[in-house]
């Protein structure tokens, strides 16, 4: 595939090596055993295809723990940087042939009841203890990457920020996210693996950490009073949702193909969920039905986008999957190449500083290209924001 002509000011993208230590190499759905989507090669494709199309590459820093404990307990830290050691000293890789962490029992709040949660002291039975479902595995590589691509989000967010909000002389003017044609500043985050389905204290959906909230709260953190993610992903970003739902300075809008037609995450996406508490209204849905295509995906998208500028949005963050696009076998959505560039000029017409952070999109055959394709869009909106 060819990916789009380079802007004049492309996005720079922000990766680390260690994101391709996270192998999963299974999944099991309905208790069957199947090669997990979640391979090395889709970080290679998309840096290659951006490489190849000119945006200046950036290596991300490790994030600092506060970063970390901005979005997520301190206790699903702790669990996924040490649960595989703790299941290789169990003996499961040894003794059952299992060398990546399977959890088979979940101590739900139905089974609790009102009494308090106690630590198991089987390896086995911990797997389950922040884990919502059996196709999030962890290998060795698992915590590494997950921290790395936190990084890599993090540090799009300071970059970002620095642009934006640094005065002159103090760092912005050799930040690679300043732009020359004036527009607001823009990075990419390409992170792997994607993070959207993972809460504040639970993991599930492929997704270990929460890439795009903690670029939301590093925003926050250093000048942002108000940010708006924008979730275009052909699934619902519940992790997302349910880390903001009761804060008034993040807008959490989302695209995404109808929970109530069978599609994952099945129980939260819906369009009369809208924020609770002080987050009252800071929460929109738009489910759309399967196979939906670009003018029902982008009057959703355009919908979102007016709602994040009735927010009040000094930032923003676009959860970018590609798994929407109809050359992806195995998309729920029918959203055309130029559907994606189209949503990226519509997300970026707001002309906000911008951390895209990457999510899903998994056929690799044109991952890389719809990613390029959807980042020139976003350029593309943002030049246009900044014409008088």
């Amino acid at each position: 595939m060819t990916p789009p002509a380079p802007t004049t000011s492309p996005i720079p993208f922000v990766w680390h090596p260690r994101t391709r230590r996270h192998v999963p190499q299974s999944q099991f759905r309905m208790g069957v055993r199947r090669p997990s989507p979640e391979v090395v090669d889709r970080v290679n494709a998309i840096r290659d295809v951006l490489l190849r199309a000119g945006h200046p590459e950036v290596t991300a820093r490790d994030p600092h723990p506060d970063e970390l404990l901005a979005v997520h307990g301190a206790g699903l830290l702790e669990h996924l940087r040490t649960i595989h050691d703790a299941w290789v000293v169990a003996g499961h890789p040894r003794e059952r042939g299992q060398d990546r962490v399977v959890p088979t029992i979940f101590p739900t709040p139905g089974m609790l009841g009102e009494l308090p949660l106690r630590r198991a002291s089987a390896a086995a039975a911990r797997a389950g203890q922040y884990c919502y479902d059996t196709t999030t595995l962890i290998g060795p590589g698992t915590w590494d990457a997950a921290e790395a691509a936190t990084g890599a989000a993090v540090t799009a967010a300071e970059l970002v920020a620095d642009a934006a909000w640094v005065a002159p002389g103090e760092g912005a003017r050799t930040n690679p996210v300043s732009r020359p044609d004036g527009a607001a500043p823009l990075a990419y985050a390409l992170c792997r693996p994607p993070g959207h389905h993972a809460a504040a204290d639970a993991f599930g959906g492929g997704c270990y950490l929460n890439n795009a909230a903690v670029a939301a709260a590093a925003l926050r953190h250093r000048g942002a009073r108000r940010v708006a993610i924008l979730d275009v992903d052909a699934h619902h970003g519940n992790g997302t949702q349910t880390i903001f739902y009761q804060r008034a300075d993040v807008f959490v809008g989302s695209a995404h193909v109808d929970p109530g037609a069978g599609f994952f995450p099945h129980f939260l996406g819906f369009a009369d969920e809208t924020g609770r508490h002080a987050g009252l209204g800071t929460t929109c849905n738009i489910p759309l039905p399967p196979r939906s295509g670009d003018d029902r995906w982008l009057e959703a998208v355009e919908t979102l986008v007016g709602e994040a500028r009735a927010f009040g949005a000094e930032a923003l963050v676009v959860a970018l999957g590609v798994d929407a696009s109809s050359e992806d076998p195995s998309s729920p959505m029918r959203i055309s190449r130029d559907g994606l560039r189209a949503t990226g000029i519509l997300c970026g017409m707001l002309g906000l500083p911008t951390v895209v952070v990457q999510e899903g999109g998994s056929h690799l055959k044109s991952l890389g290209a719809l990613v390029a394709e959807a980042l020139a869009g976003v350029a593309e909106g943002a030049q246009r924001a900044a014409r008088p």
